[in-house]
C-alpha cells in the first residue's frame, strides 16, 4: 500500500517525538530507533516510562511508586501533590507572559483575546468569587456554556481550587441538562443565556429556569456571549459576579483529585457521570499533545468542539505547552465552507482539530481549501467516528498535501486517545497510525485472543493515567466495572471494533455493540459504509441489523443529496457492496431518510437506529441532536 504522506529524515528529527525517542533510549541505555520499539518499552516497563515522562516535561511528582493496585481500580502517583490550573496558567516553556493563551472567536464574527497573564488575571478574579459563594475542594459547578473564554476561565479558576467542573453546551435541552447535573448536586450553575448557531439566535432562558428550580443550586450566574449579550432575567451576571482585585491562589491537591465529571450515555438508564482525575487527564493529554501531536510554544491549536464533548477538555490542556488555544464557538459551515478556512489563514493555525464527519461533508460539496495560505499548518486531527479511506485521500487532495493527518480515537471514557497521530510514520489511507504510547492496546477475538489482520474488540490490557476514578454516585461501582470490565476481567474492553494491520496501524469499524452478524458472521459497519464512497448521491448512511427469528438482516438507511432512491441507485449500492465488500454485506432492505439520528457531538446514533427497527426503546433522547429524526425512521419501517 503506498503512503499518503511519509515524513522527511529532517523532518522527524524537527518533531518532539524524536528528541523525546533518544532521549528515552539514552535513558534506558537501549537502542531505541523507531516508534514501534518504543512503542513495546512503553507497555512492557509502563511504570518507568510514566515515570521517565513526568522528569522529561519537568513534572516534579514525589511518589514511591508511578501507581498501585490493578485495573479497574489503580492509583497513579499516589501521595504526589499537582495542581492543574497553576500547570496551564504557568507553562514552563512559556517565555513571555504577554504571550496569547486564548483566542475565543465565533460564527458572527465575534473576537475575544487573553495573553497568559490577563487570562490569570481573570481565573484569579473567579476563583476569589467562587471562594466568597463558600464553595471548597470537592464541591460541584455546572456550566451550560458556549465555547467562549469565560467558560475557560471558569473551568481554571474552579480546578485552581479543587472544584470538580463539568460542563455541556447551551443546545442541550432541560431533560438532557438535568439528566446530567441533577446526578451531581451542583452548588453553582453556571450559563450562557443565549447563543448563535447557523446565523440564528437562541435563548434558553426557559432552560436555565427548570433547571435552577430542579437542581436548587445556591446561586445562578449568566455568562455574556463575547461580554456583548445576556439575557438577565434576575439572575447575577458574570461581569458583575467576579471580584475585582484577587490574586491567584493554588490548592494543595493530591495527583488523583477529581478535575471533572464527563457524561457519556449507555444505552439505557441515566448518562453515566465519569469522574476524571487531574494529574492523569493533564499527563495522558501533555503525551498526546508534546510528543504526537508535535505541538510546540507559540503555536496555534484549534479543535472544533463544543464544551459538551471531550475535545472541549483536551483543548483547554493545550494551554500547558505554551501554545496559544482557539475556541470557535457556532456552526463550521456558516456562513460557509470558506469560514474555519478563513480563520486559519488569518489567524495562522498549527494544528486544526475536527471531526471524520466535517472531513466527508466537506469532499461531499467538492470544497477546496488550496486557495487558502495554509503554510503554518502541520497537522490536521479527525476525530468522532472513523475517518473513510476516501476522507484520507480528500484532505491530501484538497485541504493540503504535506499535512500530517492524524485520525484519533479515544473517549470520553478516558478523556483521551488509545491511538493516534505517529509524525515520524508515514500515513496509510483508512489508518490511524498506532497506538499511543503507554497504552497496551489489543484487538481480542470471541475466546479473548489478540488477534491481527481482522476486526475484533478494542481491549487495553494495562492501566492508563487518565481512566476514570469512579462514577459518581455508583454503589459498589457497579455502573463502572460492568461498562468496561464485564467481559474481560481486568481488562478495559471500551465497545469498538478495531484491526490491527500489517503497518502496526489501526483500522477502526465502528461500535462492537452495533456490529452485524448475519449468518453468523461478524461485519463491522464500516466495512459497509466503504464501498458507498464510490456513490456520489449517498452524503450520510447508516447499516443495522434487524433481528429476524434466527438470522439477521441488514438494513441500510442512506441519505442522498437532492435525489430519490430508485431501482436504478439500489442496484449500483448493492452492486458495490458485493463487488468491494462480500455478498455478506449486502443489505436485505434499503431506505432513504432526509437526516440520521445524531449525539449533539455529531456521531451517527447506529445504536439506537437499531433498537428502534428491533422494536425496542430507545433512551436518553435527550442527548440527540434531531429526536425528529427518530419518528422518520418509525414511518418507514416495516
Amino acid at each position: 500500500m503506498k503512503a499518503l504522506w511519509q515524513p522527511s529524515q529532517e523532518q522527524i528529527e524537527n518533531t518532539e517525538m524524536w528528541k523525546f525517542m533518544q532521549a528515552l533510549g539514552k535513558h534506558t541505555g537501549q537502542e531505541i530507533s523507531t516508534y514501534e520499539e518504543m512503542h513495546e518499552y512503553s507497555v512492557d516497563n509502563l511504570a518507568e516510562f510514566w515515570r521517565f515522562y513526568s522528569e522529561y516535561i519537568g513534572l516534579d511528582l514525589a511518589s514511591d511508586e508511578v501507581f498501585q493496585g490493578e485495573m479497574p481500580f489503580v492509583e497513579w502517583f499516589k501521595g504526589a501533590r499537582f495542581n492543574y490550573a497553576k500547570e496551564l496558567l504557568f507553562p514552563r516553556d512559556l517565555k513571555d507572559e504577554n504571550n496569547l493563551a486564548i483566542i475565543s472567536l465565533s460564527e458572527m464574527g465575534f473576537e475575544k483575546k487573553l495573553s497568559y497573564k490577563e487570562l490569570r488575571k481573570e481565573v484569579a478574579s473567579c476563583a476569589a468569587a467562587l471562594k466568597r459563594e463558600g464553595l471548597q475542594k470537592g464541591d460541584r459547578v455546572a456550566a451550560i456554556a458556549s465555547n467562549t473564554a469565560e467558560t475557560t476561565v471558569l473551568f481554571l479558576a474552579c480546578s485552581s481550587l479543587g472544584i470538580i467542573f463539568s460542563s455541556c453546551s447551551p443546545d442541550f435541552g432541560y431533560d438532557a441538562a438535568n439528566a446530567r447535573f441533577s446526578q451531581i448536586e451542583a452548588k453553582l450553575i453556571f450559563a450562557s443565556s443565549i447563543y448563535y448557531y447557523a446565523g440564528k439566535k437562541f435563548s434558553i432562558l426557559d432552560t436555565i429556569n427548570k433547571l435552577n428550580e430542579s437542581i436548587k443550586p445556591k446561586k445562578t450566574i449568566l455568562l455574556p456571549y463575547f461580554e456583548k449579550e445576556v439575557d438577565g432575567a434576575g439572575y447575577e451576571i458574570w461581569g458583575d459576579w467576579l471580584e475585582p482585585k484577587a490574586s491567584l491562589e493554588f490548592a494543595d491537591l493530591e495527583f488523583n483529585h477529581p478535575l471533572y465529571i464527563l457524561f457519556s450515555s449507555g444505552t439505557t438508564g441515566l448518562p453515566k457521570a465519569i469522574v476524571h482525575r487531574a494529574g492523569g487527564a493533564y499527563i495522558k493529554h501533555s503525551l498526546e499533545q508534546k510528543i504526537h501531536s508535535d505541538i510546540k510554544a507559540g503555536d496555534r491549536v484549534f479543535y472544533f468542539s463544543t464544551c459538551g464533548w471531550m475535545m472541549w477538555n483536551w483543548l483547554v490542556s493545550a494551554l500547558a505547552q505554551a501554545a496559544t488555544i482557539v475556541q470557535f464557538d457556532g456552526s463550521p459551515a456558516y456562513p460557509d465552507l470558506d469560514y474555519l478556512w478563513q480563520l486559519s489563514e488569518k489567524y495562522q493555525f498549527s494544528f486544526f482539530g475536527t471531526s471524520a464527519r466535517y472531513i466527508h461533508s466537506l469532499d461531499a460539496a467538492k470544497f477546496s481549501a488550496k486557495k487558502y495560505d495554509l503554510s503554518h499548518l502541520r497537522t490536521i486531527a479527525s476525530t468522532g467516528s472513523p475517518l473513510s479511506k476516501r476522507g484520507f485521500e480528500y484532505v491530501y487532495e484538497e485541504l493540503k498535501e504535506d499535512v500530517h493527518l492524524a485520525s484519533i480515537a479515544g473517549g470520553t471514557d478516558i478523556v483521551a486517545c488509545f491511538m493516534l497521530g505517529v509524525p515520524i510514520k508515514a500515513v496509510f489511507a483508512s489508518e490511524i497510525q498506532g497506538a499511543a504510547l503507554g497504552v497496551a492496546l489489543a484487538a481480542y477475538d470471541q475466546a479473548a485472543k489478540p488477534v491481527y489482520g481482522q476486526p475484533a474488540e478494542l481491549v487495553c490490557t494495562k492501566a492508563l493515567p487518565s481512566m476514570p476514578i469512579k462514577f459518581w454516585n455508583d454503589e459498589n461501582n457497579e455502573r463502572y466495572i460492568s461498562a468496561y470490565f464485564e467481559h474481560y476481567p481486568k481488562v478495559w474492553r471500551h465497545g469498538d471494533l478495531i484491526e490491527i494491520t500489517e503497518n502496526n496501524g489501526i483500522i477502526v469499524y465502528g461500535r462492537s455493540d452495533a456490529t452485524l452478524n448475519p449468518s453468523g458472521v461478524r461485519i463491522g459497519t464500516a466495512e459497509i459504509y466503504s464501498p458507498l464512497e464510490a456513490i456520489p448521491e449517498i452524503i450520510d448512511s447508516c447499516a443495522i441489523g434487524k433481528k429476524t427469528k434466527d438470522d439477521e438482516e441488514i438494513c441500510l438507511f442512506v441519505v442522498l443529496d437532492d435525489y430519490v432512491l430508485d431501482d436504478e441507485l439500489i442496484t449500483r449500492i448493492k452492486t458495490n457492496i458485493r463487488k468491494k465488500a462480500s455478498p455478506r454485506h449486502m443489505p436485505k432492505y434499503i431506505y432513504q431518510l432526509s437526516q440520521l439520528p445524531r449525539t449533539r457531538s455529531g456521531k451517527t446514533m447506529e445504536i439506537a437506529v437499531s433498537r428502534l427497527v428491533n422494536g425496542l426503546k430507545v433512551p436518553n433522547i435527550e442527548v440527540m441532536a434531531n429526536p425528529e429524526s427518530l419518528e422518520e425512521i418509525k414511518k418507514i419501517i416495516p
